[in-house]
């Protein structure tokens, strides 16, 4: 798809340079440096050599039409260039020149004409404000990169130029090669999807590691992820996500659903393994890129100091990376080899003064049990320690055995050759325990969810003529919401269980609606500006007959006339009162790139406070929605403690599904929180005590 780029016959550089100083010769310098087999034609109008290669004034001048434009000219120049382009047939151009979006409006307008103008010739633009691109199969090095990196299976993209150039030299000095490394720039025309699908075909491609900084096409995102992930890992690292910059909205779960919570959800749903930091970013690459990814999980570690091993299985129970059970047979095996005080049972020590050949005969003994699916081989530097012929004899065990296997060696000068030979060898080597142990981790995650079968979403019968008389209602009278009646008709329309209620316009309508409905009843303010009721006294419990409702009734109606005298009041909702359970919130909030994301937490007036909460991208699947509900640190509640009685899992579930459906049926809900979800014993069900539904367009 992307052929032109990555395997173009010839290029053009339009804005090369003499001057050395300048981009346009950087640019001009790698390609010849690179190893590009195809021909170089500068373009500069002062039409003089460069470097040795003939200058040509345009690109209508050069003697062939070349599949790739490297733009480095300045901003108000790059429009003609490109219609030039595309009068010349030229499918390809990487526009490197800055002073665009990332200016201001002004150069935004120029982005936009530029791209139409690429759009008319039928040119692909990557750009424009970017360090460009290299393609290590092809000696392509369309950058001004200080580095070409060695041929390799990592594709990285980033939409930090500064990011990508000190990647490319992390890579250098660990002697990782890359497949692709590409700078996207402003993203006017080829994003990250453009990217993941083509390199989802491309078998060079064995791991792509990307730095994003926003994603407009969420959904093709996660298609185009899903695709690739069945063949290699995506790694991502996310930045601008934090939950300062999140909008404001007026749902509990539209306040909680930031950007971050967004990202996650939908990068799960995608399968792409997330990193929290640069660091992790670069950890995960060199685990992905150097070994297999485990047969299962089952981790040994094998020590030569028992501080670091605590460490580490530490960090596996953080990270959930199991500890190997280690069977008799192997505990009798290294009984019969180790000293006597050493360790047998994982983590297996085998004391500070191991030479290498025990380090390899303990390791080749743990390989073989066959509860053990990764080794996790730990060094500190002593005085007998041999560092150096411990990486080589790690390496072959690896070799021979197929086991991953990830290597912590502590230290720096005295094991600085071991590290060295044990990359050569196609071992990750870290320098502490929790970067091994975190890199298991997401590696375990990734070969579980390859291996899991298919999950769809449970298929909802619904009434969908009643949600949608209830929309086009509201539109008609200028709400941006659902009234409360309307939202349980909308809930009963997909099957979610609602407790009998009513809307009464005075106290006496309220009387007639409780002795229908049967008491003990709740009593909730009706109005379109109150969307919080609790805060001014909107809400009233435990209303057990006439009397108490009057009381009631009088009480609230001079509360909200005291603390909102300008709120229009409708009445008050007369619902029945559902018995004492379990208080949950399933709310979604549509996020612009990523559609409706899904919360789950425990509810009531606590869940801003608690944040107790779990995300998850529509439509949720019952498997998604059981593991979000397992998720929060409140499931033991759920679940039930020190006698209590489990809650009715099940009808959570089937509530989340339920909510899900909608959601993905109706985009113009915009917000939705039921809040309380009231859950009763196992086999007792939910019901959506409270139900607010936010519309757009």
């Amino acid at each position: 798809m992307l052929d032109a780029f990555f395997a173009p016959r010839s290029i053009a550089v339009v804005g090369a340079s003499r001057d050395e100083a300048k981009v346009g010769y950087a640019v001009f310098a790698n390609l010849l440096a690179g190893g590009f087999a195809g021909t170089v034609f500068p373009i500069n109008p002062s039409a003089e050599p460069i470097l040795g290669r003939p200058a040509y004034p345009s690109l209508t001048a050069l003697p062939e039409v070349v599949d790739l434009a490297v733009v480095v000219v300045p901003a108000q120049a790059t429009i003609p260039v490109i219609e030039e382009c595309g009068a010349r047939g030229v499918p390809a151009a990487v526009v490197i020149s800055a002073g665009f979006r990332e200016t201001g409006p002004a150069g935004a307008d120029l982005e936009r004409r530029m791209l139409e103008a690429a759009r008319a010739g039928g040119v692909r633009i990557l750009g424009p404000n970017c360090l460009g691109f290299i393609a290590t199969a092809s000696g392509v090095n369309a950058s001004f990169a200080p580095l070409m990196p060695a041929p390799g299976t990592i594709s990285f993209l980033s939409q930090s130029g500064a990011l990508g150039t000190a990647v490319l030299d992390w890579a250098a000095g660990e002697g990782i090669g890359l497949a692709h490394f590409v700078s996207l720039g402003n993203k006017a025309d080829i994003s990250e999807v453009d990217l993941i699908r083509a390199w989802g075909d491309e078998p060079a491609t064995g791991v792509v590691v990307a730095y994003l900084e926003g994603i407009a096409d969420g959904e093709g995102f996660v298609l185009a992820a899903q695709e690739l992930g069945r063949r290699a890992p995506l790694i991502a690292l996310m930045a601008g996500s934090s939950e300062a910059g999140a909008r404001a909205v007026s749902s509990h779960t539209g306040t909680l659903a930031g950007s971050k919570a967004a990202y996650t959800a939908a990068f799960r749903k995608a399968g792409v393994i997330e990193a929290a930091t640069v660091q992790e970013l670069f950890d995960f690459a060199e685990g992905f890129s150097r070994q297999p990814l485990p047969a299962g999980p089952g981790v040994a570690i094998l020590t030569n100091a028992g501080g670091p091993a605590i460490l580490a299985t530490d960090a596996c129970e953080r990270v959930g990376v199991r500890l190997a059970r280690l069977g008799a047979d192997t505990v009798e095996a290294l009984r019969g080899v180790l000293p006597a005080a050493a360790a047998l049972y994982n983590p297996v020590d085998v004391l500070g003064d191991a030479d290498a050949s025990r380090y390899e005969t303990a390791a080749r003994i743990l390989v073989r049990d066959p509860a053990v699916n990764s080794l996790l081989v730990v060094l500190t530097p002593q005085a007998m320690t041999q560092a150096e012929d411990t990486a080589r004899a790690v390496a072959a065990v690896a070799s021979d055995a197929g086991v991953t296997t990830l290597a912590v060696f502590m230290g720096d000068r005295s094991v600085a050759a071991a590290v060295r030979a044990l990359k050569d060898a196609g071992i990750a080597a870290y320098s502490f325990p929790e970067q091994a142990v975190a890199t298991l981790g997401a590696m375990e995650r990734h070969a579980a969810q390859r291996m899991r079968a298919p999950d769809p979403p449970m298929g909802v019968p619904a009434d969908y003529h009643i949600v949608r008389a209830a929309i086009d209602h509201a539109r008609e009278a200028g709400r941006t919401f659902i009234t409360e009646e309307s939202a349980g008709r909308i809930a009963r329309a997909y099957g979610l269980p609602v407790p009998g209620s009513g809307l009464a316009r005075d106290r006496t309508e309220a009387q007639v609606l409780a002795g229908r409905i049967g008491y003990p009843v709740v009593l909730k303010i009706a109005s379109p500006d109150i969307l919080h009721k609790t805060d001014i006294g909107g809400i009233a419990l435990d209303i057990v007959d006439a009397a108490a409702l009057e009381v009631a009734y009088e009480r609230m109606m001079s509360s909200v006339r005291h603390r909102m005298p300008d709120a229009h009041v409708w009445g008050v909702t007369v619902q029945r009162q559902l018995p004492p359970g379990h208080e949950v919130i399933v709310g979604v909030h549509r996020d612009p790139s990523f559609g409706p994301v899904l919360m789950f937490g425990l509810g009531g007036v606590y869940v801003e406070v608690l944040k107790d909460v779990a995300f998850r991208l529509c439509p949720v699947t019952p498997t998604e929605a059981r593991s979000m509900i397992e998720e929060i640190r409140g499931y033991g509640v759920l679940r039930g403690v020190r006698g209590a009685a489990p809650a009715d899992i099940d009808s959570i579930v089937d509530a989340i599904c339920r909510v899900s459906a909608l959601a993905i049926d109706f985009p113009e809900v915009t917000e939705l929180d039921i809040n309380p979800l009231i859950v009763g014993r196992r086999g007792d069900g939910a019901f959506a005590a409270d139900i607010r539904i936010g519309i757009g367009g």
